[in-house]
């Protein structure tokens, strides 16, 4: 027999996309137990106080109305280590949205009812919810997101920059983001002989599982979360958020299940949001064009709840080369929701920062901007002095500068017209760290030939299922069609959460590991498998414990055209390409997929998304799809993403880096540098909406 075609880097269709497209697929909202109740939270109306009476008498005396829960009638829980999941504990409110009570019904509509007519009176305190520069309460953390030192320094920055011919010192701008997945955050929570199994929409149901262990103490073993289809995350459904707690304490005291399913609009309050940043980035250089003073300084807000600070100003310790150097973080607790993980967080505003400001020293110095990064390629990684497992950011600025058609540029801005229209070009160089962690796999081989995987994978709409189907083939030598994948339930093998660019890359090498110690099993065997078959289980806690001694980064940059209506003040992108590094593709329908994914959501970050904290109420203003505006059809016309063909021995079995994040990273830069070419005005203000560009075009008076 033939030995199977290698799958790895084939277009495979997703094993799951029948089902989705179908209505087959079933998320976290649409599992209904028999009996089921219906749950909808109240949100706290003061953006800071106490809570002085809860009056349910109203909401309890509507038909079909089981409980009202409140902080004096819910389950107890143990102290959680994530103190976003306190609901329904104590009488403080830290910010508006915040979770006061929960009614439960027979239906949908009978909840929001309940909620509707629940009564709470308040001991308002004042409340500060406004991030500014000189705000006196921001202090410098001990580290910021990912364990990363808050600073760092080398040489002596500013002697360098005081000394430097040419000199870049220019702050930007990046509103709160929010995530908004198409499937809102959802659980359906039941209780059967002291066991508890929730259906739940997350991005890794083995956390969901120990967090609902630990506040219920329970063992693990007592509680089952299944996550097999989930409708999109990008970061706010890494960990657990407050519904599934709800849904578990509801279940608990109706003696029923109990699906819950957030409004939209109340998602900005409870379900994390990107942190606003305000960057000041100096960069000095000689004539040469060489940087020898970079600065990026960072102030951003958390909430009085836990402290997250948006590691924003880390990818300037990666990039260029710098014989000095200040990277600084400094964050204010405020009286907001907590911010959290959101697609590429730190490096997706860091970046827009730094190649911003990169761009603008191209401008000052008449250096091509492309060449200018090239210019500045170090041979290490600067912080660390690290050698690159492999580094291909210049190939990649070369080769899609050659697919865009970079060149011939005139640099000379606000040239190029059509009608009203003014058209520029832009570019950005984008990096993702490669993050690993540990993982357990088994693998199977059954008597009828075919193979069975498992492990609590989780696929958010990245083709997970698929992508390690074909791992595991490469491995057994086997046709990918005879492997069966089980992912998605906390009763599998545990693995890590699908975020940081590390699903892949952590799964695989379990995967991968198993199946290659189920072959040397299947080869050590004697005569037909027995009737049950065979399995090997492996994990790489060794191997993902071992420090690199290699700087491990995926690389790439994006190119953008745009025109500027000068009637409007509307900017709209024309063109996107990406060119990536990001080691072994895996499977390249996918991938492409991910990368465009990634710079449509870097569109929305560059021209319609973003958010306020409203002064007087304490709140999100845009809170639902009708106000945050992300990109539609319309608005993302020929985006292209390309890779080059890297080899990295440095990574895992596979050679895989992530890439569901660093599509995103140099999007907005590419655009506010082609929106500067096009006008001749450096807006540094995200998103570059009408209301901004319009008044600062030529001709307007300002």
């Amino acid at each position: 027999m033939p030995p199977a075609p290698h799958p790895l880097g084939a277009p495979l269709l997703r094993r799951e996309g029948r089902e989705k497209v179908t209505g087959a697929a079933r998320y976290a909202a649409e599992h209904t137990p028999p009996d089921c109740a219906y749950a909808w939270p109240v949100p706290a109306t003061v953006a800071r106080g106490r809570i002085t009476a809860v009056d349910t008498a109203d909401a309890l005396a509507l038909p079909g109305v089981l409980a009202v829960l409140t902080h004096e009638n819910a389950p107890r829980l143990a102290a959680p280590e994530d103190p976003t999941l306190t609901v329904l504990q104590n009488d403080r409110v830290p910010h508006r949205g915040w979770y006061v009570a929960l009614a439960v019904a027979d239906s949908p509509e009978s909840a929001r009812a309940a909620a509707d007519a629940v009564r709470v009176a308040y001991d308002t305190a004042g409340f500060d919810v406004r991030l500014t520069a000189g705000h006196p309460g921001l202090y410098t953390p001990e580290e910021v997101n990912g364990g990363y030192p808050a600073v760092r320094e080398r040489g002596d920055f500013d002697a360098a920059f005081a000394a430097a011919p040419v000199t870049v010192d220019a702050t930007y701008t990046v509103p709160p983001l929010h995530n908004h997945p198409m499937e809102p955050h959802a659980s359906t929570a039941r209780w059967y002989d002291g066991h508890l199994t929730v259906h739940d929409t997350s991005q890794g149901s083995t956390r969901v599982r120990d967090d609902l262990a630990a506040l219920f103490t329970l063992g693990k073993d007592d509680v089952t979360v299944v996550s097999e289809h989930v409708g999109g995350g990008f970061g706010c459904k890494g960990t657990p958020r407050p519904q599934v707690v709800l849904a578990a304490m509801a279940a608990q005291i109706t003696g029923r299940p109990v699906k819950l399913a957030l409004p939209r609009r109340q998602m900005a309050a409870v379900v994390g949001h990107r942190a606003p940043t305000l960057q000041r980035v100096r960069l000095g250089a000689g004539t040469d064009g060489l940087i020898t003073a970079l600065a990026h300084e960072i102030a951003t807000h958390t909430s009085t709840i836990t402290e997250f600070t948006e590691q924003a100003a880390v990818p300037a310790r990666v990039m260029y080369r710098s014989p000095h150097s200040r990277t600084t973080h400094r964050v204010v607790p405020l009286d907001i929701p907590t911010p959290s993980w959101m697609r590429a967080p730190g490096e997706a505003p860091g970046m827009y920062a730094l190649e911003s400001a990169v761009d603008e020293l191209a401008v000052a110095l008449g250096t091509d901007p492309v060449e200018l990064r090239i210019r500045n390629e170090p041979e290490t990684e600067p912080d660390s002095g690290r050698s690159f497992s492999s580094r291909h950011l210049a190939d990649c600025l070369q080769a899609g500068a050659e697919r865009f058609g970079w060149l011939p540029r005139d640099p000379r801005p606000a040239l190029r017209r059509e009608g009203d229209l003014l058209l520029g070009t832009g570019v950005a160089a984008s990096t993702y760290p490669v993050y690993l962690a540990p993982a357990t796999a088994e693998a199977h081989a059954a008597a009828d030939g075919g193979y069975r995987i498992r492990i609590n994978a989780t696929d958010i709409g990245t083709g997970a299922r698929t992508v390690l189907a074909q791992v595991a083939a490469a491995a057994l030598g086997a046709p990918e069609d005879r492997v069966r994948i089980e992912i998605g339930d906390s009763d599998l093998p545990p693995a890590v959460l699908a975020g940081g660019s590390m699903g892949t890359g952590s799964w695989g090498w379990a995967v991968h590991k198993a199946a290659t110690a189920l072959v040397a099993r299947l080869r050590a065997h004697q005569g037909p498998l027995p009737a049950q078959g065979l399995s090997a289980t492996a994990d790489t806690r060794q191997e993902t414990a071992e420090p690199s001694p290699y700087s491990r980064h995926a690389f790439g940059a994006q190119f953008a055209e745009v025109q500027v209506d000068t009637v409007t003040g509307e900017v709209r992108v024309r063109r996107l390409l990406g060119m990536f590094a990001a080691g072994r593709i895996l499977n390249s329908r996918t991938a492409r997929s991910q990368f465009i994914g990634g710079m449509t959501m870097g569109l929305g970050m560059a021209l319609t998304e973003g958010s306020g904290l409203d002064p007087a109420f304490g709140d999100f203003t845009e809170c639902d799809l009708a106000s945050y505006h992300v990109p539609a059809s319309a608005d993302v016309p020929a985006v292209e993403a390309h890779w080059l063909d890297e080899d990295d021995p440095h990574l895992n079995p596979m050679g895989s880096k992530g890439i569901g994040e660093i599509g995103i990273v140099g999007t907005a830069a590419a655009i506010a540098n082609a929106v500067w070419h096009a006008t001749g005005v450096r807006l540094r203000d995200l998103p570059l909406t009408p209301d901004k560009v319009l008044p600062r075009l030529p001709g307007r008076s300002h």
